[in-house]
């Protein structure tokens, strides 16, 4: 009986082992390639290369799709996620370098910087169904959990512009700090955090006015203000934590999402641009252009456990469970 016993037991952590384990894919934009990382061993898998200039990087709903923008390629590379096999392409526009799927996976809105517009595309047809012009130089860009907005930031413009998902019209444009580079919303899709890169700031805005709720400025004693040029930003599911790639300042703001308070900055690698969430959302991945790796941050206590050579300027990171 003792022996059945430590048998399923074993099996019972084997299983539960399975269920928590994940795969960190980065993107290396000098490299033409993609990281595989297991962040549980803390060990970098494999390099696959994938096409020129890969940027932005996101995982399909159901998790067997890797796409990749490849930016000098005017494509999105389709993926299989197990093999790691190009399967497809689907028509960007020129210069693809951000995108954002919507929530029931079927649409990907993707920015077009040189030809100041964003094209929506038809995953499962692998059709653009819509090009929609917007300010100078869009990159950020993000759609609302409950699907009603999708945010276009136009670096050039100074603007955050939203855009009606039934009609892909623009019904808003909201004139932000210099240079806006990144947009994510909450879980609850009743705010939306902007980076601006010029500005050292984070901007807060409530979803149904469209104003502005809150601005914070980024400072780190000892840090040049102009090393203070945030990118990525993203906030947990509870609206608890905000957390926000500084770029050259080479550190990621911990921000309480309720009073907006910076309570941390976490030294990582240099010129941090992009994370990314674990599926739990204990940990947080960070891709380090300068330095060439990725960082691993504890959220349970807020700390940096680890640094991983990952190839030449990771750039996008995305994370299947």
């Amino acid at each position: 009986m003792q022996k059945i016993f430590l048998s399923s037991f074993c099996v019972a952590a084997l299983f539960m082992a399975a269920a928590n384990a994940e795969t960190v894919f980065v993107t290396l934009e000098k490299d033409n390639a993609i990281a595989i990382v297991d962040p549980a061993e803390g060990k970098l898998i494999k390099t696959v290369p994938v096409g020129q200039r890969p940027r932005g990087i996101a995982v399909s709903l159901d998790g067997k799709q890797i796409y990749v923008a490849t930016s000098d390629d005017d494509t999105i590379k389709v993926l299989d996620s197990e093999t790691l096999k190009e399967i497809g392409n689907l028509p960007s526009g020129e210069d693809p370098e951000t995108f954002a799927i919507s929530p029931d996976g079927k649409l990907m809105y993707v920015s077009n910087e040189d030809d100041n517009e964003v094209t929506v595309i038809d995953i499962a047809a692998k059709k653009a169904v819509q090009k929609i012009k917007v300010g100078v130089e869009p990159e950020g860009i993000a759609v609302s959990p409950d699907n009603k907005w999708v945010i276009s930031a136009s670096e050039t413009t100074n603007m955050l512009h939203w855009i009606d998902t039934k009609t892909g019209k623009i019904v808003e444009n909201t004139l932000v700090d210099p240079r806006p580079r990144a947009a994510n919303f909450t879980a609850d899709s009743q705010q939306l955090w902007a980076t601006s890169e010029m500005a050292g700031t984070v901007i807060v805005m409530d979803s149904a006015s469209k104003q502005i709720v809150q601005t914070i400025k980024l400072q780190v004693q000892a840090v040049n203000d102009e090393l203070i040029q945030p990118v990525g930003v993203v906030i947990d599911k509870d609206r608890h934590y905000a957390y926000v790639a500084m770029g050259p300042a080479n550190r990621v703001a911990v921000i309480n999402a309720q009073n907006y308070h910076v309570e941390k900055y976490l030294l990582v690698g240099q010129r941090v641009w992009n994370l990314a969430f674990s599926p739990d959302q204990k940990r947080l991945y960070t891709t380090n252009g300068v330095s060439n790796d990725i960082s691993i941050i504890d959220l349970t206590e807020h700390k940096v456990t680890k640094s991983l050579a990952v190839g030449r300027y990771p750039w996008g990171v995305a994370v299947k469970p």
